[in-house]
């Protein structure tokens, strides 16, 4: 069985320092993804529509990763990947602390040994064993170059998040960075805790924005 270890070749994207900030190059890469929005009044913690896209998006990866997995000749094992959040609104500026107007994609990296042929057969086939949904039907499969990037690595709650951002944006004042989260970018978490069991003070989250140079 071929084993495709996707958190070392990519440990640069997803494990980065939490001390020190840093610019780089995300490569295209490729996507389960579905899109929604923050029902008015709600936080991503308590949205049932953003419960329910991550219910459905775990499903079909992990369906996926077992349907390889097993197959008879091919065979191929791979982890699972961290959940991500592509971030933005629709109505003025982007605001970390103000969340029910948030707009939403949320993806998981797949391997390019996943087509979309694939894709679609295992949907059905979740679609068969959990019954019919309307998250299921809207997951999509899709690549995503989000370009030259600032990330670091953001120890803490989700609610110590925006002193993390103002670091961020210190690094990009300093080296000849604008910040393109807005209108032509998104903010980027990529969620490594599960903080439904994780202490707050221990969670890890990567943020990502993408940047301009000036």
């Amino acid at each position: 069985m071929k084993t495709l270890d996707l958190k070392k070749q990519f440990k640069h994207l997803y494990q980065p320092s939490a001390k020190k900030i840093e610019a780089l190059q995300i490569p295209d890469l490729q996507f389960a993804m579905i899109d929604g929005a923050i029902e008015k009044g709600q936080a991503p913690g308590t949205s049932p529509g953003f419960q329910a896209a991550t219910q459905a998006l775990y499903a079909l990866s992990y369906t996926l990763k077992f349907a390889l997995k097993k197959r008879k000749t091919n065979a191929i094992d791979y982890p699972v990947m961290a959940l991500e959040g592509l971030w933005w609104v629709e109505d003025g500026f982007f605001d970390i602390t103000v969340k029910d107007n948030w707009f939403y994609t949320l993806m998981i990296m797949q391997p390019d040994v996943i087509t979309k042929d694939l894709f679609d057969e295992t949907r059905e086939q979740v679609r068969r064993k959990k019954g019919d949904n309307e998250s299921l039907s809207r997951l999509r499969i899709a690549h995503f170059e989000e370009g030259l990037c600032v990330q670091v690595m953001h120890i803490g709650p989700y609610t110590t998040e925006p002193a993390t951002v103002e670091r961020m944006k210190e690094f990009m004042q300093q080296n000849g960075l604008k910040d393109n989260v807005g209108p032509n970018g998104k903010h980027h978490e990529i969620y490594l805790s599960d903080p439904r069991k994780a202490a707050p003070d221990k969670m890890k989250t990567v943020l990502r924005h993408p940047v301009l140079k000036i």
